[in-house]
């Protein structure tokens, strides 16, 4: 479905998508992953949300397996960021550790 030529500040005319980010050659301890829990957009359901990964898709997936076999919940990989259902900050910053990454928690 068109839109009309609506005012769009910051975008050039034709590009609405965002820039993906390519599988970088960041090692990892050098990436800035971000552990946040939220609520927002989830209907009031708390999840954990893991943000700055710059990983190939097959070993996000493989990631997010070990992440829910750990903490033993459910979970999904949605356009990079790995979602856990539940308060699992704790058990994401222990498995991405040992994985070599340097998690900081995000938010309050």
């Amino acid at each position: 479905m068109a839109t009309k030529g609506g005012w769009q500040e910051f975008s050039s005319p034709g590009s609405t998508a965002r820039p993906v980010p390519v599988a970088a050659d960041t090692p990892k301890a050098q990436q800035r992953v971000r552990v946040q829990r939220t609520k927002a957009g989830k209907g009031g359901k708390l999840v954990t949300a893991i943000t700055g990964l710059e990983v190939p898709e097959a070993e996000a997936k493989t990631l997010l397996k070990t992440l829910k076999a750990t903490a033993g919940t459910g979970g999904t990989l949605k356009d990079g960021v790995i979602e856990l259902q539940g308060d699992q900050v704790a058990a994401a910053m222990t498995v991405l550790e040992k994985e070599g990454f340097r998690p900081k928690q995000a938010g309050g």
